[in-house]
């Protein structure tokens, strides 16, 4: 597998997992998906996921993860999945929030963004489910817990 990734450090202070890990996740999540990929993963700051989140999402507030797909021509050959932006605060908070391993939800929030950016979705309950099935599926293949196991009580 083929993965250009860039990442961008726009928080200020470095909180985000080494880009070795970051590399890791999207590659799992691409196993079998994508044979090449270009992609950005941008790690921001409350304020930038926030106006981002209002702007394209119209939801006045910073969010863990925002996938922006590539808008490309179908007749556009490009290996370029598109940009993914992640608020390191609300990541952290979220697993402190929900007693998971820092890392773990990274990884989360990394796989679940490229699955948007491939053409996955949750908009209704049949895409969440297929969704929710395939970052359980890659992260226990890449040693994390179920994600969604406390949520849903068990």
């Amino acid at each position: 597998m083929n993965i250009d990734l860039t990442v961008q450090h726009a928080c200020g202070e470095d909180r985000a997992p080494d880009n070795g890990l970051l590399t890791g996740w999207v590659a799992a999540a691409l196993e079998g998906r994508c044979a090449c990929a270009e992609l950005t993963i941008r790690i921001v700051g409350e304020e930038e996921s926030r106006e981002l989140n209002r702007r394209f999402r119209h939801q006045d507030r910073p969010t863990n993860v925002l996938s922006f797909p590539s808008d490309l021509p179908a007749e556009v050959e490009s290996d370029l999945l598109g940009d993914l932006v992640i608020c390191a605060a609300v990541v952290e908070r979220e697993a402190l929030q929900q007693e998971k391993p820092p890392h773990a939800h990274w990884a989360h929030m990394v796989v679940h963004g490229v699955l948007h950016l491939i053409g996955h979705d949750h908009q209704n309950r049949e895409q969440a489910a297929l969704m929710e099935g395939l970052e359980r599926e890659i992260l226990e293949g890449i040693g994390y817990p179920d994600p969604y196991r406390e949520e849903r009580g068990g």
